[in-house]
């Protein structure tokens, strides 16, 4: 059975791509060209269904809700910096969108920074601190539990879903 932990690590290489698109998007409205509505749209609806109501949602409602439980086992508790990291980044893709509707492109520039730039280093603390302190807190009767929980909240979503999102992210250039 494979820990869940890695499981994440492996669908933040997915959202890391959809971040350096993201990026690129934003340094070309910076260079004052137009903006590429196809794929902001796409890229919204990647953030707010596979980054935060399939892959935060799995972290939130089972991982993070587990770690509490054993968080005397470890040396701290970093899951509620971690939750105001997901609430930080929803209120910068509403701004996005917002910004979208109004044709904000200032707007547009900053949430897309600001997004981005929270996920690098938010994804860069899950991988290599909160991850690995997970994996030693957790005993093989939670990771069982965590990777059952996790199996049946992905049963949620459709395949054919996370399949599209999935193909967005690995079909963006670089």
């Amino acid at each position: 059975m494979e820990k869940q932990t890695r499981v994440l690590s492996r669908e933040h290489e997915a959202i890391l791509k959809v971040i350096k698109a993201l990026e690129r998007e934003r340094d070309e409205l910076k260079s004052g060209k137009k903006v590429n509505e196809e794929f902001f749209d796409k890229a919204l609806e990647f953030i707010k269904n596979y980054a935060d109501k399939f892959h935060h949602a799995k972290e939130e409602n089972i991982l993070f809700v587990e770690f509490c439980k054993n968080a005397h086992k470890a040396h701290c508790n970093p899951v509620e910096q971690m939750l105001y990291e997901h609430k930080l980044g929803r209120e910068f893709v509403k701004g996005m969108e917002i910004a979208m509707k109004e044709t904000d492109l200032d707007g547009i520039v900053k949430n897309a920074e600001s997004y981005a730039n929270l996920l690098e280093e938010h994804i860069f603390k899950e991988d290599t601190i909160l991850y690995p302190m997970m994996d030693e807190v957790f005993d093989k009767k939670t990771q069982r539990l965590i990777a059952e929980n996790a199996q049946a909240a992905e049963k949620k979503f459709k395949k054919e879903d996370l399949e599209r999102y999935l193909a967005f992210a690995n079909n963006l250039k670089g």
